[in-house]
């Protein structure tokens, strides 16, 4: 399969193909600090277009683990069964991150809400493992996601969808962003998602016009 797939693209177009992922990796880096907070109307899009293509229970839940956790997406690429189901597989309420995935090499727990407990029990039933330390999301090649792969997977669905500026960060700084505007501290919002200092939680705290508005009515 493969060298035929070859033949058929040419060595020029495979050379411009792995430039063209480089670079998307690339672009996504160096714009994850940037990238879009996702809006509900977003978040709506992106849900009504996954339930419509193949893989929709494995990319609902990988959407929704960075979503309502706020992991980066490395931590989602690998997270195994055996990190979210407890006792009679039972999804936990919280789940521990090995330092050797975290972006600062530092242990974390991550909460798991009421919300992304329901959305992981229907994705292991639309999904049961075979063994517990299997990778909790694979490929369409059965090979686990890395955070390489994973980055592709988000860069490809929101430019399907049309969403300019959204990202595999999007998730995260919109779960951050969230928070914030519900109140929530950032010395809280930095222990939560792993910042070791509350300046780059702040940084992704978005702020809009509606915002100030509330905000001077509070004086």
């Amino acid at each position: 399969m493969t060298s035929i797939w070859k033949k058929s693209i040419g060595k020029n177009n495979i050379r411009k193909y792995a430039f063209n992922v480089e670079n998307i990796l690339k672009r996504d880096k160096t714009m994850s600090k940037q990238a879009k907070s996702l809006t509900s109307v977003d978040v709506k899009r992106v849900l009504e277009f996954i339930a419509l293509k193949k893989h929709s229970a494995r990319n609902r839940a990988m959407f929704l683990v960075a979503l309502y956790a706020g992991l980066r997406v490395g931590e989602v690429a690998s997270l195994r069964y055996m990190d979210v189901l407890g006792v009679d597989d039972e999804i936990r309420d919280e789940i521990r991150l090995d330092a050797s995935i975290t972006k600062g090499n530092v242990a974390r727990t991550v909460f798991v809400n009421t919300k992304l407990r329901k959305e992981l029990a229907n994705y292991i039933k639309a999904v049961p493992y075979k063994h517990l330390a299997d990778k909790l999301f694979y490929t369409q090649k059965n090979e686990g996601f890395t955070a390489n792969t994973l980055t592709q997977f988000f860069y490809y669905l929101f430019g399907s969808i049309g969403i300019a500026g959204a990202s595999s960060h999007s998730m995260r700084r919109t779960f951050i962003t969230t928070l914030a505007n519900k109140g929530v501290s950032v010395r809280l919002l930095a222990s939560l998602v792993g910042h070791k200092n509350i300046s780059t939680t702040q940084f992704y705290i978005d702020v809009n016009d509606d915002q100030k508005r509330s905000a001077v009515e509070l004086v």
